[in-house]
C-alpha cells in the first residue's frame, strides 16, 4: 500500500498562489506516476495534471495550462502542485494519485490511479 497526504491547502484571493503538497510512504515513490486531481460537490474528480516517474513529462489539462506547475522530489517522496493566477473556478478539494502504469489515453482518469490521498481544500475567495 502506498499512503499519500495532501497539505497547503487554504483560503486564497483571486489572482494569489498557492503551492499543494503531497507526501507519499508505503511504496517505492519514484516507481509511480503521479496526478492531482480535484472535486466539488455534485461534480465528477477532474483531472489537473501528471507527472512521470522520473519527473521529466508532464500533463495539463487545458484549465490550469500556464498557471499551474507539477513537480515532485524523489528523494523526499513528494509531489507539489504549485497554482499561480488563481480563479474563482479553481476552488475545489484537491487530490493527488499515483498510478504504477500511466497511458497517455487514460492518464486523465481517475480509475487509472491506485493511490489517493485524503484532499485539501482550496479556496478562492476576495
Amino acid at each position: 500500500q502506498m499512503q499519500l497526504v495532501e497539505s497547503g491547502g487554504e483560503l486564497v484571493q483571486p489572482g494569489g498562489s498557492l503551492r499543494l503538497s503531497c507526501a507519499a510512504s508505503g511504496r517505492t515513490f519514484s516507481s509511480y506516476h503521479m496526478g492531482w486531481f480535484r472535486q466539488t460537490p455534485g461534480k465528477e474528480r477532474e483531472f489537473v495534471t501528471a507527472i512521470t516517474r522520473s519527473g521529466g513529462n508532464t500533463y495539463y489539462a487545458d484549465s490550469v495550462k500556464g498557471r499551474f506547475t507539477i513537480s515532485r522530489d524523489n528523494a523526499k517522496n513528494t509531489v507539489y502542485l504549485q497554482m499561480n493566477s488563481l480563479k474563482t473556478a479553481d476552488p475545489a478539494v484537491y487530490y493527488c494519485a499515483a498510478t504504477f502504469y500511466l497511458t497517455m489515453s487514460a492518464m486523465d482518469h481517475p480509475h487509472s490511479y491506485a493511490y489517493w490521498g485524503q484532499g485539501t481544500q482550496v479556496t478562492v475567495a476576495s
